[in-house]
């Protein structure tokens, strides 16, 4: 990005836009489906069992592994992979380029993880328990499936792509991070068309649950539907969850000349540190992320239509978050905050891309999806604008910043604005 210049009075080839996507979430494998469950307020979470620690609740994704593989692949790949390669595969088609005729060498994929391989790890000494820890038993597809590279590499070896892939290890900022990999190279010059996002296979994991459970942080609820419940007084935890989205992104000089269809450009972005803690959030910080990403896009905060907050419905994560969002919009009357952790839980890796997504469509609908579950609003979280259990028709839609935090004290911030 050129300094001082706004990103849209930048030249088309440094501008960068999203031509397409594809995604699963714990309630809908579609742009559209994914659209309308937050909008209907449908919950995906449900009761799930994991080995060890026995009934839970997840965000549980539900779409079709032999779509783009054969039983043969999927079985040899990992559950990440095949999110992956299922959200990279849609949203190649979701743009409607001639795939056949691009080339494969000038292709990016930067995927956002939380963690990888832990699955992987689990199983194998799972299933060596049975024959008294015999390693001959150790499957010898360990190692490919557990490298940290494993998910952009499986979308490498599904598309062809024979241009850059590695993943961007970033906790639960990790969503956010893939896409601001994926602007930076195509401004670099580094590739000509990225795919860009964060997935998620977390809830297949047993030792997530269990640090969520020892750090009291697991949420609980007779009811799953309204177990992830951010900003609510009686909000207990996380609700752990698979997914994944990724987005394709192009320069707007390449998008126009094939006459894309264009849903959102990149304004701005930012990522710091807090480094204060292991887990506890720093608002100061926070605030300071979202601060630069505003200068970066050169916006006011009152110019931003819909916040997507991160509020991952902890008691002190959702209030840390309210302070730093005070900081910055402190006056902005007109922005709109809501949450979409509250409908599919917490997709870890894949959050910020995700929740990106579901507020994108707003600038087709004009219409800010609502923060479900809220029965008495803590008054530490009470936002001026932001909205409660019904989603709200806007007069218009045409920025959004999307926040996603993650441990050891990452933060990130993306602004995306319609596309003038």
């Amino acid at each position: 990005m050129i300094a001082g210049v706004a990103p849209r009075d930048l030249p088309d080839h440094q501008r960068v836009v999203i031509t397409g996507l594809g995604l699963t979430s714990p309630n809908g494998n579609t742009w559209e489906a994914y659209r309308e469950g937050l909008l209907t307020g449908r919950s995906g979470v449900r009761e799930y069992e994991i080995r060890y620690i026995g009934q839970t609740l997840a965000g549980v994704c539900d779409f079709d592994p032999l779509k783009y593989q054969s039983r043969k692949e999927s079985r040899r790949g990992t559950r990440a992979g095949g999110i992956a390669i299922y959200c990279a595969r849609g949203a190649v088609e979701h743009s409607g380029i001639d795939w056949d005729n691009t080339d494969r060498s000038r292709v990016g994929i930067y995927i956002g993880v939380t963690e990888h391989g832990n699955v992987e790890t689990e199983n194998e000494i799972y299933e060596i328990k049975g024959y008294d820890y015999d390693t001959a038993y150790w499957s010898h597809h360990h190692n490919p499936r557990t490298v940290a590279n494993n998910p952009a590499g499986e979308v490498a070896l599904s598309l062809g792509v024979v241009g850059p892939h590695y993943t961007i290890g970033a906790a639960c900022a990790a969503g956010n991070a893939g896409i601001i990999q994926g602007v930076q190279m195509l401004r670099l010059g580094d590739c000509d068309l990225a795919l860009a996002g964060g997935v998620s296979e977390s809830i297949h994991t047993f030792g997530i649950f269990a640090g969520f459970k020892s750090q009291g942080a697991l949420a609980v609820h007779t009811d799953p539907t309204r177990a992830s419940r951010p900003f609510d007084m009686d909000r207990n935890g996380i609700v752990v969850s698979e997914g994944g989205c990724l987005f394709v992104l192009e320069r707007l000089s390449d998008a126009r000349a094939r006459k894309a269809q264009i849903y959102g450009e990149i304004l701005g972005y930012a990522m710091n540190t807090d480094a204060t803690d292991f887990v506890l959030p720093n608002p100061d910080r926070q605030a300071e992320c979202m601060g630069l990403a505003l200068r970066r896009a050169h916006l006011a905060p009152s110019d931003i239509d819909i916040v997507s907050t991160h509020a991952t419905g902890t008691a002190s994560g959702d209030s840390q978050e309210c302070i730093a969002l005070r900081k910055v919009f402190d006056g902005s009357g007109g922005t709109r905050f809501n949450n979409t952790k509250s409908f599919i839980g917490h997709t870890m890796g894949a959050a910020g891309a995700l929740e990106l997504a579901g507020n994108l469509a707003s600038f087709q609908d004009r219409t800010c999806h609502a923060t479900i579950n809220v029965d008495v609003l803590d008054p530490d979280c009470a936002l001026p604008g932001l909205i409660l259990n019904e989603p709200q028709e806007l007069s218009h839609a045409n920025t959004i910043l999307n926040n996603s935090f993650g441990m050891l004290g990452i933060n990130s911030v993306v602004i995306v604005g319609r596309y003038t």
